[in-house]
Parts: C-alpha cells; structure tokens; sequence
C-alpha cells in the first residue's frame, strides 16, 4: 500500500502492479489517500494485518513513523525520513530510504560516475539527506550543501564523520562544481525562481534536477540554452524499483530487473 496526501500523482502502482504481473508476483500495490491527522493510527491499524508487508510512504507522511521504528538504513537515519516501512518476522517495524541509492544509481547510468566529483546540493530536506549521504558513501571529492536557514548546517552536523573533510555548507553559487543536483521544490511552479544562477555554471558541468515534471523544468530549460548537460527525476525513481523489491522480499524480481530495467521505464511512460 502507497499512501499518502494527495496520491493521486503517485505512479508507484501502476508501474510496480505490472512489474508484479510481469514476474508472475502474488502481490498488488494499491493508493490510500489519508490526511495527516488520521495517518499514525491508520498506519498502526493497517501494519497489524497479516497480508500486508508493509508501506510506501510518500508526501506528507515520510517522516510520521520514524519514532516507531526498530531499524532504518544510514539514509533514513540521517534524514529522519523513510519511503518504505516492513513489518519484520518478530513484529518490529523497519524503514529505508532509497532516494540516495537511486540517484547514485542514475548518475552511473547516465554515465556520471560520482567518485571524485565536486558536488553542490541544493537542497537538504529527506531527498537531499539521503542524497547527500549515498554520495559521500560513493567518493565524492567535495559536497557542498545549500538550504534556506539553518537546514544545510543541521544536515552537515547529522552527517558528520561520513563527511569529514569534504564536507561544507555554503550558498547557491554553482561556479567550481562538476555536478549540481537540485533537490528543493522550486520548479514545481513555472514561476519559481531558479534555484541557482545557471549563467555561473562551469561549461562542462553535469546538472540533474529530481523534480519529476513531464515538461522540462525552468532549470532544465535554462541548462539546455546554454548547453549543459542536464536530466530530470526520472531515472532516479526507475533506479529505486529494485532497492523496493529487495526490501519487500522480492530479490528475483530485484535482480533480474537491475540486469535490464527497460521495462521499468516502460511503465513509467505508460503511467504518465
């Protein structure tokens, strides 16, 4: 079950309920929209059942569980957030993230590999965290993170050894940067302002923005005008489907999708 408030642009069941039909899974994804007010005692109620293994959780419940958990993988615990909550064998609740895997996942797959990469963040909530985390865990040489107040010195304090000496918080400035990911909300809106001033991008910086937007957003618009390579979301959601499976218990379905994930992709194309 995937819930959240709003879901209906949640394209997680159809793209996991045809993968599950694909490889002959007895499993079926399916939305509940439920405010935030009722989500704890849902959510308590619901992970009570015995044919249910588990949540999807996205906007604005990623965070609503995490007191009750047992166990959370380095992102989650670094955020403070969780996209996948499994009742173990014992009864105990778990919780992972996989926003950070995904994303390192995608850069590899468009042939960005991250080690030794000067990284700006821009953007530290739940996505950023885990980003930031799966990052230093894949070499980067730098990481500089930027948020609105105080956000990107309590992520930089939470991370702390991970990022010993590569690690600092600064402003918006993209100048000196190999690879700019944005992970705030700003082009949710077309009359968002952009997130940095792509005019100070270097010429062969690689920029990926995780707003998953069917029309390019102004900052990949902005990118493209001047000619830097920039990519949306949308890999980064094809490259968690496996980290899914594998935490749900499904690690064949895993396996043999992170061999070829053309047909997540294809899902992903007819959900839109």
């Amino acid at each position: 079950m995937v819930v959240g408030d709003p879901v209906i642009q949640v394209q997680a069941p159809a793209i996991f309920n045809r993968i599950f039909q694909r490889h002959g899974l007895d499993a079926v994804l399916v939305p509940a929209q439920v405010p935030v007010a009722d989500f704890p005692a849902f959510a308590r109620q619901v992970l009570r059942a015995g044919n249910i293994s588990g949540l999807w959780l996205t906007i604005p419940h990623k965070t609503a569980l995490v007191a009750e958990l047992a166990d959370m993988d380095t992102s989650a615990r670094v955020a403070q957030s969780v996209n996948a909550v499994r009742r173990a064998a014992d009864g105990r609740l778990e919780g992972a993230l996989f926003d950070g895997t995904g994303l390192v996942a995608a850069l590899r797959h468009l042939g960005i590999e991250p080690c030794g990469l000067r990284v700006l963040l821009l953007g530290t909530g739940g996505a950023g965290a885990a980003i930031a985390t799966a990052l230093l865990e894949n070499g980067v040489a730098t990481l500089a993170l930027h948020d609105l107040g105080t956000r990107a010195q309590a992520l930089a304090d939470r991370l702390g050894g991970l990022g010993a000496g590569r690690l600092r918080v600064q402003g918006s400035d993209p100048a000196g940067f190999d690879l700019v990911v944005h992970a705030t909300p700003l082009g949710l809106r077309e009359d968002d302002p952009l997130p940095c001033d792509v005019a100070r991008l270097d010429p062969g910086a690689r920029v990926i923005d995780i707003l998953m937007k069917h029309a390019p957003t102004r900052l990949l618009r902005a990118c493209a005008a001047r000619g830097i390579q920039a990519h949306p979301g949308f890999e980064m959601l094809v490259q968690q489907v496996p980290d899914y499976l594998d935490f749900f218990g499904m690690p064949d379905a895993a396996r043999a999708l992170r061999a070829d994930l053309s047909d997540v992709r294809q899902a992903l194309l007819l959900a839109d």
